[in-house]
């Protein structure tokens, strides 16, 4: 299993649990999200906290799912960044588009506040 899913409250959390987010785990992560999203969720937390890399198919999961959520007037956070995955968003400027929280606490607080103001 490549990810872990649960939900909690009104939002789904998507638990990556590989260390890296590439072409071998990012096409199953998208098509995970995009069922989820059809399934009418549209507020997701996905936790990198495990992943140490993240290629260009990677981020074009995490892009999927932001646009997912927000088509569908939800909302989308990243949570757990390590290093080398921050400083990817960081160059590629996701920073300033996606909501990003520390660590998976903060996020669920993040969403918690997020779906409220709806």
């Amino acid at each position: 299993m490549d990810f872990k899913i649960d939900k909690i409250d009104d939002f789904m959390v998507v638990k990556v649990l590989k260390e890296k987010l590439d072409t071998n785990v990012a096409p199953n992560l998208k098509s995970e999200i995009v069922l989820l999203s059809g399934n009418g969720e549209k507020n997701i937390l996905l936790d990198l906290s495990k992943c140490n890399y993240c290629d260009s198919s990677g981020l074009s999961s995490i892009l999927v799912a932001n646009r997912l959520c927000k088509n569908a007037d939800g909302t989308f956070v990243i949570s757990g960044l390590q290093p080398a995955v921050e400083r990817l968003i960081a160059v590629s400027q996701l920073d300033t588009v996606l909501n990003i929280a520390p660590n998976t606490d903060d996020g669920i607080q993040m969403m918690r506040q997020a779906i409220g103001k709806k």
